[in-house]
């Protein structure tokens, strides 16, 4: 009897130490009990890789160059604002509206985080902190013409190709990070430079070509009251446009900045239903180029001309 015991015991310490085994790395145990994940959010992919488009441009020191790559606006470095309309225009591009106010003070949400400032379609909340800019033009940009080549191909005034990011997942969580000082192909290039040594070339003996604008449209399946958030990190110029319409809004020459904007900001998204972000970066001047990504949006390529499919969840 005795060692009848000691076997059952035996048996039982076994099957708990498959279970806690299992329990650690997710999954079915191999005495086929269902073992619950520690990562609540593991089905989810593990990447997600976004393509767009580079534009290299020319310095206007140069032969050639375009007057508003390596300017310093007539106000001074900085974030600027409300220099681009609230929606884009029929080409689904950022429109000039002005040369720019220079932000003093960041208007933030209820949470603190920087939020854009405020406009007829996205109004400050209860909670909001309101920030302060300059309320003449600060000379960010020359003109609209100029501008409207800043995301358009145009024979002799910019070079372009193909550029992919790849926003990974946070481990245990459902955000998703593009970081050039993490990513392994810009990591070691001292920032977001993705066209060092091609097209128009590096500037001025620097090693690095500076001068540069990047397009992204992307799609997503918004969720209602779950929080989806998209924000971005760095300099210059970024605009994040939902849906057609402005919801950050980081223009000018200046060191890293950031905005946040929360989707459940935006009374015209309904439950379930898919839109388009698009993004629009610009590298205008030295001597960095920082950039970040972080978002819980399940963003997916996508153009009028080729879309490449990402699962939702």
């Amino acid at each position: 009897m005795d060692g009848t015991l000691a076997r059952l015991k035996a048996s039982l310490v076994g099957t708990s130490a498959l279970l806690a085994l299992a329990c650690t790395a997710g999954g079915t145990s191999a005495v086929g009990a269902t073992v619950v994940s520690s990562d609540p959010h593991a089905n989810l992919p593990a990447e997600l890789v976004l393509t767009g488009t580079v534009r290299d441009f020319k310095s206007r020191q140069d032969d050639g160059g375009h007057p508003d790559f390596q300017r310093r606006p007539d106000g001074g470095f900085g974030v600027y604002a409300y220099m681009v309309a609230d929606e884009l225009d029929a080409d689904g591009k950022p429109v000039m509206a002005s040369s720019g106010r220079r932000v003093s003070t960041p208007w933030r949400d209820s949470e603190g985080r920087p939020i854009m400032p405020p406009r007829p379609h996205l109004p400050l909340r209860d909670g909001d902190s309101a920030g302060s800019a300059g309320g003449s033009d600060g000379g960010a940009l020359t003109t609209g013409e100029n501008f409207s080549e800043w995301y358009r191909d145009i024979p002799g005034v910019n070079a372009s190709r193909l550029q992919d990011i790849t926003l990974r997942r946070q481990s245990g969580s459902n955000v998703y990070v593009f970081d050039d000082r993490e990513d392994e192909r810009f990591a070691g290039l001292g920032g977001f430079f993705p066209i060092n040594g091609e097209l128009f070339g590096d500037f001025n003996g620097t090693g690095k070509n500076f001068h540069f604008t990047y397009e992204l449209e992307t799609q997503f399946e918004y969720e209602a009251n779950s929080g989806q958030v998209f924000k971005f990190i760095g300099d210059d110029d970024v605009w994040v446009y939902v849906d057609g319409k402005c919801v950050i809004d980081l223009g000018g020459v200046h060191a890293a900045a950031e905005q946040t904007i929360n989707l459940d900001r935006l009374d015209w998204l309904r439950d379930g239903q898919t839109y388009t972000l698009k993004f629009f970066f610009a590298e205008r001047h030295t001597t960095q180029s920082n950039f970040r990504i972080e978002t819980t949006l399940q963003l997916r390529t996508f153009s009028s001309e080729v879309a490449v499919s990402m699962p939702f969840d």
